[in-house]
């Protein structure tokens, strides 16, 4: 057994602790590259990476699907600095954006998945807590994009928590 100091063994607990009760996986991840400028190697045009996105929408894809895809399979860095457009403004243009933000649609799903499991398993408190915790996170959101105008000021999310709990 190795010997530690207690700084050493205090960071360690500290750092294991926030990762263990926050929602942080890690820095892992690709890097954006560094100039906002099309490179040089880069030989579609904006017409030709708009055609894309429209094509890979209209085939299910959403707008961060179609971002890894665009990266991977056609090699075009980042939409934005080819056509000036990211891909949400070019699935508006298209008429091909769905009704709520991805993001917070990925959110309701989960909560939905949760409450469904929670009906079933009346006395799971830890999932209870992370419906409380998901359910929190819509309504920042909600509040967020009210603001910003994405989606209307009459939407609403229903509350799950008191049903299940």
């Amino acid at each position: 057994m190795t010997s530690h100091t207690s700084h050493d063994f205090q960071l360690g607990e500290c750092v294991r602790t926030a990762r263990l009760y926050t929602s942080k996986r890690g820095r892992s991840g690709s890097t954006r590259p560094i100039s906002k400028k099309t490179p040089t190697w880069c030989k579609y045009t904006a017409e030709e990476v708009e055609a894309l996105v429209l094509k890979l929408a209209r085939e299910g894809n959403s707008p961060s699907i179609i971002g890894v895809m665009l990266r991977d399979r056609y090699a075009v860095p980042l939409v934005k600095s080819v056509t000036g457009k990211n891909v949400d403004e070019i699935l508006r243009a298209g008429q091909q954006a769905g009704t709520l933000p991805e993001d917070l649609s990925a959110l309701l799903k989960k909560a939905y998945a949760l409450k469904r499991h929670l009906e079933k398993n009346r006395k799971d408190s830890v999932n209870k807590r992370s419906l409380a915790m998901i359910e929190s996170k819509i309504h920042r959101l909600v509040k967020y994009y009210r603001a910003k105008g994405e989606i209307r000021q009459d939407w609403e999310y229903k509350h799950v928590v008191a049903s299940v709990a």
